[in-house]
C-alpha cells in the first residue's frame, strides 16, 4: 500500500490502532472533534504534526484529504495462512471474503468496511486486475483497513484449492446462482467469492466453487452493486451464526 493516508477517519483510526506514522500534515485553520482527537493521539504517541497550506496536501494526496494527511509506514499484505490462523485464535469457523477482479476502489473500500463490521477474518484479492490497497480504498474503508487483514495471492483458483484442503466451503455469488442465499448454510467454515462489477465471477473461479448462491430480487432491477451484495451476504452469515443460536 502507498505510504500516504488521506482523510480524517483513516488517519484517526491509524492512530487508534497504533500504526507507525512518520508525520501528520494538517491544514490550518482546522477544528472539530475528529481533529482534536487526532491531535491528542498524535501528541500521546509522539507523532509530529505539521501545519501546512491546503495546496501542499493537494499535491501530496489529491483533493479529497479533508485537511489531514499522514505519512505512514507501508501497510503490508498478509499470507493466506494468516487469515486461517486468525480464525483459529478466535475459536471461530473461518469466514473469508474472496474478490475476483473487483477493480473499483470505492467498491473494495466499502466491502472492507462491511467485512470488518461483520466480523470476517480477512479478504483475499488477486495480484492482477484488481484494486489494490490505495489511499482511495483506505478512504472508502473508513478505518476498517487498520483492523482487517488482506491477503494478496497470485492465483485465486490455487488459493481456493488450499482453502478446500483446510475444510472451507467455497461459495460463489451470482445472479444466476442455483441456491437461494437465505436458505443456504453459512454456519460452516466458508469463503464467499464475489466477482467484478461488470463481468461477475470468471469462469475458472466459478468452476472451483462448491455452489453458487443468488440473492432474491423482488423489484425490476435484477442485480446489486458488488459492495451492496457483499454486505447483504456477509450479514446473512452474521444472522445465521450469531443471531439465530438456540
Amino acid at each position: 500500500m502507498d505510504d500516504i493516508l488521506a482523510g480524517r477517519n483513516p488517519v484517526r483510526e491509524a492512530l487508534r490502532a497504533g500504526r507507525p506514522l512518520h508525520k501528520i500534515l494538517m491544514a490550518f485553520p482546522l477544528e472539530g472533534r475528529a481533529i482534536s482527537e487526532i491531535l491528542a493521539l498524535a501528541r500521546s504517541q509522539g507523532v509530529p504534526v505539521q501545519r501546512v497550506d491546503r495546496s501542499v496536501l493537494d499535491r501530496v494526496a489529491g483533493a479529497r484529504h479533508q485537511g489531514v494527511v499522514a505519512l505512514a509506514a507501508a501497510r503490508s499484505y498478509v499470507e493466506l495462512e494468516d487469515l486461517l490462523s486468525l480464525a483459529r485464535e478466535k475459536g471461530e469457523p473461518p469466514f473469508l471474503i474472496m474478490l475476483d477482479q473487483v477493480e473499483d476502489p470505492h467498491n473494495l473500500g466499502a466491502i472492507l468496511r462491511s467485512a470488518e463490521a461483520a466480523g470476517a477474518h480477512g479478504i483475499i484479492i488477486p495480484r492482477r486486475r484488481t484494486a489494490g490497497l490505495t489511499p482511495a480504498v483506505a478512504r472508502a474503508a473508513a478505518g476498517a483497513l487498520e483492523y482487517l487483514p488482506v491477503a494478496r495471492v497470485t492465483n485465486l483458483s490455487q488459493a481456493i484449492v488450499k482453502l478446500k484442503k483446510e475444510g472451507l466451503w467455497v461459495i460463489g455469488a451470482e445472479g444466476d446462482g442455483t441456491k437461494d442465499a437465505f436458505t443456504s448454510d453459512f454456519t460452516v467454515p466458508l469463503v464467499l467469492v464475489l466477482g467484478s462489477e461488470g463481468r461477475g465471477l470468471s469462469s475458472l473461479v466459478r468452476s472451483h466453487c462448491d455452489f453458487i448462491v443468488r440473492l432474491p430480487m423482488r423489484g425490476r432491477i435484477n442485480s446489486l452493486n458488488v459492495a451492496a451484495a457483499a454486505t447483504v451476504l456477509m450479514y446473512e452469515v452474521v444472522r445465521q451464526r450469531y443471531c439465530c443460536q438456540v
